[in-house]
């Protein structure tokens, strides 16, 4: 099946770097760019995009405001953020409106077309060193009031291992990897974690940590 993406970015290089790295991908088609974050809402009415590739500063709408809109529209396609270390302030609003991975716009080639397919097929990604960087922010503002952590009730200590691995970046394989367990045992105890916090995905689930106090800094 093909991949159909959109890539919104205020530069055209950018732009036409993303395009000529995806372009050669025989399952990634490129359907439409973006200058703006209005622009990009635009493109995905049009053209139905799978997967929205959206940086975070443009001019017009930026990055995270176009992702929240895009939820609303019928059939939205899933956004991957493309951002840099300095842009720490966005990385939890962009989350919060419904952003399914983030990667650094240096990621190499190969990691971008991957973290493409990961987001079409439905699964959150989430850069280990973003993923980072962000409990480190978060848990440097003051003591969340646990609001929410009575959810976490229900979840088993394994589940709550499979949580904090997520919270750190790691993928499904390399949880399986960490906890000697198969990666389909893991998908089972993402899914049950999913089902329990009652979150569309895992970038919701982190979130739901971060705001219950669960999460903390290489914990």
């Amino acid at each position: 099946m093909t991949i159909r993406i959109g890539v919104a970015d205020d530069q055209a290089l950018v732009r036409a770097g993303f395009a000529a790295i995806l372009g050669k991908q025989p399952d990634i088609e490129l359907v439409g760019e973006a200058e703006n974050g209005r622009a990009a809402i635009e493109l995905a009415e049009r053209e139905g995009p799978d997967v929205m590739l959206m940086d975070v500063r443009m001019p017009i709408m930026d990055g995270i405001e176009a992702t929240r809109r895009l939820g609303r529209i019928p059939s939205p396609p899933r956004v991957l953020i493309l951002t840099t270390f300095d842009l720490n302030e966005y990385i939890y609003e962009a989350m919060k409106a419904g952003a399914s991975g983030f990667l650094l716009k240096d990621v190499p080639r190969e990691e971008l077309a991957n973290a493409v397919r990961t987001i079409a097929r439905g699964e959150a990604l989430l850069s280990p060193a973003i993923t980072r960087r962000l409990i480190e922010d978060y848990v440097s503002r003051p003591p969340p009031g646990g609001a929410g952590s009575e959810a976490f009730a229900d979840l088993t200590p394994r589940e709550l291992e499979v949580l904090g691995l997520i919270a750190r970046g790691r993928s499904n394989s390399e949880i399986g990897q960490d906890l000697f367990l198969s990666e389909g045992t893991v998908k089972t105890h993402v899914t049950r974690v999913l089902r329990k916090l009652d979150v569309r995905d895992r970038v919701q689930a982190v979130i739901a940590a971060y705001e219950a106090g669960l999460v903390r800094p290489h914990g």
